[in-house]
């Protein structure tokens, strides 16, 4: 056998694959002897019917077979052998040219090659958000905790800042659900005139359209699914059953003792010092999601380099399943391009930086995240041979191993980026993170 590639341009490549004879006749030779001693056919002994009949009546799908087979090995083979790194799968250039009832045959394969490209971490400064939990977040979140922990009193009509419990009815949607919700839920002005000066007893009709301030929460408060939930527009009706106002609990050691345990604060000061550390804690794995993000849509426009577009969607057009159209072939191909080019950069950057985790640093992230799950439930010190134990259950599962393995390289690559990329470091509220980073 014997493999040569001719470069087409530094993208594109053909492999010529010459088999002959001596490289598949004993292949073929021992598939067909032992279909010999195990053929059933009528008139003859088994083990015994003459080598001609089962040539002619295997011999051409067992060659075709180990033929194929044979390629399969040797292109793969070739390919780690010679350190090429190739998108796809090779693609048959000539299958319908082969003539099998020849001793000899030449394949052709058309490659698609990756490209060669630099990566320039400094290039365009990434925002980096540094989200603070300002006096206005503050005040926001101890009015809830102060509500939280209030007084529930109950009321007959409709005011401001009361709490509704009421079932919601459409016979269309199915929609069947006691629920309660602040009326400060309520986005639309219509809808929320309508309720205001409603008393227990009243049904009321309401536009869902526009009726909460995210569309999530019609799957809250309506019970209808995600995909119902998005963009629902009929109508529903509200039976009001219980009005309430909550008279807010007073800032008193109780409520902090209640809080965050006996004596860990003792003012108000010291609450808004608490809520304020915790707050941030939860913003930054925020804000490093973010930056992430935008780490890798910085490193997409700014890296440029040529791929073998029209290989790649012939590969996509008949990889598949089903072959697509050429037409289905081009979409999906420009769906997946950005991904594909992510990917391109993101192993260099882990190849050419070391970063892909070992085995040991994969174990110890999987005890680390054991580790955090058992003190949740009180166990506070594990002992090293059950964490050991646990985490070889569970990395013996390949789809669970693979998962943490991407949690982990993902972590790297953060940390990496925040050593090495040219940052700028923006300092906002939450409020103002949600709309400049999600909006």
């Amino acid at each position: 056998m014997n493999i040569t590639k001719q470069d087409i341009d530094s993208l594109n490549a053909i492999l010529k694959v010459e088999i002959t004879k001596d490289d598949y006749a004993p292949r073929v030779e021992k598939i067909l002897t032992d279909y010999r001693k195990n053929a059933n056919i009528p008139g003859f002994r088994k083990g015994h019917v003459p080598m001609g009949m089962i040539k002619k009546q295997y011999g051409k799908a067992v060659l075709l077979d180990e033929v194929n087979k044979l390629i399969q090995e040797s292109l793969h083979k070739y390919l780690t052998e010679e350190k090429l790194d190739v998108l796809g799968n090779p693609l048959p250039k000539n299958e319908m040219d082969i003539d099998w009832d020849t001793d000899n045959f030449d394949f052709e394969f058309e490659l698609g090659l990756a490209p060669q490209f630099e990566i320039d971490l400094q290039k365009k400064a990434v925002t980096n958000y540094k989200i603070v939990a300002d006096k206005e977040f503050l005040d926001n979140q101890i009015k809830t905790i102060r509500k939280q922990y209030g007084k529930l009193i109950s009321k007959t009509e409709v005011e401001k800042g009361d709490e509704i419990t009421g079932t919601f009815k459409n016979e269309e949607k199915e929609i069947d659900n006691k629920t309660t919700f602040p009326l400060d839920k309520i986005k639309g002005k219509k809808q929320k005139d309508q309720l205001l000066g409603a008393k227990v007893g009243d049904t009321v009709t309401l536009k869902t359209k526009g009726l909460f301030e995210d569309d999530h929460d019609n799957q809250t408060f309506l019970e209808v699914s995600h995909d119902d939930a998005h963009g629902l527009d009929v109508e529903v009706t509200l039976t009001i059953e219980e009005i309430n106002t909550r008279e807010e609990a007073e800032l008193n050691q109780e409520l902090f003792d209640k809080l965050f345990g006996k004596d860990v604060v003792k003012s108000e000061e010291e609450v808004r010092q608490k809520i304020k550390e915790d707050a941030e804690r939860q913003f930054e794995q925020q804000s490093e999601q973010v930056l992430l993000n935008n780490a890798v849509e910085s490193l997409i426009e700014n890296t440029k380099f040529d791929l073998p577009a029209e290989f790649l969607t012939r590969w996509i057009q008949k990889s598949g399943e089903k072959e697509l159209t050429e037409e289905e072939a081009k979409a999906e191909y420009e769906r997946s391009e950005k991904g594909l080019r992510y990917q391109l950069i993101e192993g260099k950057l882990m190849s050419d930086n070391k970063l892909h985790a070992n085995f040991e640093e994969l174990k110890d992230y999987t005890k680390a995240m054991v580790t955090s799950q058992m003190m949740q439930y009180g166990q506070m010190n594990p002992a090293e041979e059950e964490l050991e134990n646990i985490a070889a259950r569970i990395l013996s599962n390949q789809d669970e191993a693979k998962r943490l393995a991407e949690q982990l390289n993902q972590q790297k690559m953060l940390k990496f980026f925040k050593e090495n990329a040219k940052l700028k470091t923006k300092e906002v509220s939450y409020d103002k993170f949600v709309k400049e980073a999600y909006q």
